[in-house]
């Protein structure tokens, strides 16, 4: 596997080894070990697999402390852009974000470590989306940012007049406003 950095220290994208041939493709999408090596010393307790349509948008997500979230993030089927954004208090890319395409026939995977908000968009007609992470889901410490939030200048590649968003994702403050860090 090949492990790229990305502008942001920590963001990790996931080129791992595939083999082809005439019967399709195999890869091996997690390897304690190997990951270890690369930098990527998390025990993963909960897998998360997500079926969405065209257009969706999902973020952006995080959970407060003690119960942030690193997650290791890939498109099964499909194709979405993945996007996390730097709350790591301190940081000098505080504020900063990193969008990776993750589709199904490039078999990327996406690291994103503690202190960070995560969503993605649906740039496919379907798509599936899994992500492991290394923290149980508490609802008490769900957090998140408005997707749509000026300051952030994310390009989702989703025309705003086709997102489909939850009401949740719809009523998330903006960074300015989110009074604290991870």
């Amino acid at each position: 596997m090949e492990v790229l950095k990305t502008s942001i220290e920590g963001l990790l994208i996931i080129e791992p080894r595939v083999f082809n041939d005439a019967r399709g493709f195999f890869l091996e999408s997690y390897n304690e070990q190997r990951y270890r090596e690369a930098g990527i010393d998390v025990q993963f307790v909960q897998d998360n697999l997500s079926a969405s349509c065209y257009g969706v948008v999902r973020g952006l997500h995080f959970q407060r402390p003690p119960f942030t979230q690193a997650k290791l993030v890939t498109c099964i089927e499909g194709a979405v852009l993945d996007v996390a954004v730097d709350l790591r208090s301190g940081s000098p890319t505080f504020g900063q974000h990193v969008a990776v395409e993750l589709t199904a026939d490039n078999h990327r995977q996406f690291f994103i470590p503690k202190g960070f908000a995560h969503g993605f968009s649906v740039l496919s007609e379907h798509a599936l989306f899994s992500y492991k992470c290394d923290e149980l889901y508490h609802p008490e410490a769900d957090g998140g940012i408005l997707l749509s939030d000026p300051a952030l200048a994310i390009d989702w590649r989703i025309p705003e007049a086709e997102r489909i968003l939850s009401d949740k994702d719809t009523r998330h403050p903006l960074l300015k406003d989110l009074g604290y860090t991870l």
